[in-house]
């Protein structure tokens, strides 16, 4: 598929912010992603990265994606993915971690008093 191919493929405009690795490197960058397809998206941020480039970015709900890098202009950047993402779960609200509410709020029931003296609150 040519490059001008691939600009009919649906995009959803959007800001989230990921996280991005360069290949052979542990820092990770903070970037916008402004548009994304199920193949692909676009960036933006203060990293410097080259076209052919290899890259992984952390998505929203979907986890680390790898892609490589298929333009760069000024501080925004294309990824094709190495695979497809499902745009809807990358679009839905960050997930909840694993802890209940009530188990955070919930204090232990005691029908004793608190030991020692009353004190006097002014």
């Amino acid at each position: 598929m040519s490059d001008s191919d691939n600009r009919n493929i649906t995009r959803n405009s959007l800001f989230i912010l990921a996280e991005l690795k360069l290949d052979g490197r542990e820092e990770e960058h903070r970037v916008k992603v402004r548009n994304l397809s199920g193949g692909g998206m676009m960036g933006e941020g203060s990293v410097k990265v080259s076209r052919g480039e290899r890259v992984e970015i952390n998505l929203r709900n979907v986890g680390w994606v790898e892609g490589s890098v298929a333009w760069v202009e000024g501080n925004r950047f294309g990824v094709a993915f190495a695979q497809d993402v499902d745009t809807a779960v990358v679009r839905q609200p960050a997930a909840a971690p694993d802890v209940p509410a009530a188990r955070i709020l919930q204090r232990p029931y005691s029908s004793k008093p608190p030991a020692g003296p009353a004190r006097k609150i002014i």
